[in-house]
């Protein structure tokens, strides 16, 4: 067990660095009071930039982002081109042919689109996807080996047949995962390397809610994602009455992850015997904290430094604003929806000069 999780280290520590872009699209339909459309661009789990119907102007929510666009005129106008005049007729067609397929004549309905690519850069290596979503469900995505689509539900078999049958939407749709967006992927982390390609160290705290229950080394604020956390004995690796929480994001763009570790047989003389340890990616030295009674903080005192956790999903619903209308269909569905970013729509096909229209910018 031992020498299987530090090969799972190792493998952890020496993978790749991969960067992706992301685009979330969101269409509502039947709801008052919500855009039409949201849509929102994400680069290595950062909401970048964000747009919707109502306010008619594309929003950068990252310094660099702003920068970029500010430098770079025809980037910009093509997000306003995409946000207001492109995706939102595309958009309100593909609806009302996705509630047709599902005979559905009025109530309140959600499309949803996600789609980009992303690119190793140290050995080069780019993918791409699209996948659609209809009412917090899969509908349908793209096999970028064939360009093909794959339908998961009978009502997607049409759009399948039809979307196979139209050889102008495969090439075009091949232009832009594999020409277009590794372009504008390579583009952003390029601009903005020093936040992307930062280390920054985290904050770590032993936590614990009760004197009966598992004492947590919770670690927050650290970047990039390539870490790991694990507790010794003596100097030694343990795996017993441990559990390794999974990383998840923060909203400021950073990350966190927790190991508790359970002491419930353990004497409080013997505590001295344990450490927590985390490893950041292109650090050299590993940050070694004690099993020390005295400063365990416990659940009443309200660490302020305990980021309240949140999914990459949630961070893409945030960027929803005051819409809300996701969470609201997702709650209506029969089983736990997908986040926003297995669940998309590339709807109608790009046509040739939208396409290149796209390269110039």
């Amino acid at each position: 067990m031992k020498l299987l999780f530090l090969l799972l280290l190792l493998c952890h520590i020496s993978s790749p660095v991969k960067h992706t872009l992301k685009f979330f699209l969101t269409a509502s339909s039947g709801i008052p009071n919500v855009p039409e459309l949201v849509s929102a661009a994400v680069v290595d789990e950062h909401l970048a930039a964000y747009c919707d119907t109502n306010k008619k102007i594309v929003e950068p929510k990252q310094d660099w982002m702003k920068k970029l666009l500010e430098n770079n005129p025809r980037h910009l106008e093509w997000y306003t081109q995409e946000c207001f005049k492109i995706q939102p007729y595309r958009f309100k067609a593909k609806m009302e042919s996705f509630k047709q397929r599902f005979n559905h004549s009025g109530g309140d309905h959600i499309l949803q689109r996600m789609y980009g690519c992303e690119w190793d850069d140290e050995t080069g290596e780019e993918n791409a996807f699209i996948r659609y979503g209809y009412n917090g469900e899969d509908y349908i995505s793209l096999d970028v080996n064939t360009y093909t689509w794959i339908a998961p539900k009978p009502q997607a078999v049409i759009t399948k047949l039809r979307w196979d049958a139209e050889k102008a939407r495969a090439k075009c749709n091949q232009m832009y995962l594999t020409q277009i967006c590794p372009e504008f992927l390579k583009m952003y982390v390029a601009f903005a390397k020093s936040f992307l390609l930062r280390t920054d160290l985290p904050r770590v705290s032993l936590l614990q809610k009760s004197p009966s229950s598992p004492v947590s080394c919770h670690a927050t604020g650290f970047y990039p994602n390539r870490a790991m956390m694990f507790w010794k004995k003596d100097g030694e690796e343990i795996h017993e009455d441990v559990n390794i929480r999974k990383i998840l994001p923060n909203h400021d763009g950073s990350f966190q992850m927790s190991a508790d570790l359970n002491l419930s047989s353990v004497a409080p003389e013997d505590w001295r015997r344990y450490d927590c340890v985390f490893y950041l990616s292109g650090v050299k030295d590993n940050i070694v904290t004690k099993l020390d009674k005295t400063v365990i903080r416990t659940n009443w005192e309200k660490p302020s430094d305990m980021t309240i956790p949140i999914t990459a999903a949630a961070v893409v619903l945030a960027l929803i604003a005051a819409t809300g209308f996701t969470v609201y269909k997702w709650k209506k569905a029969k089983s736990p929806p997908p986040p926003p970013d297995s669940s998309s729509d590339l709807t109608e096909k790009l046509d040739p000069s939208s396409v290149d229209e796209h390269r110039k910018k």
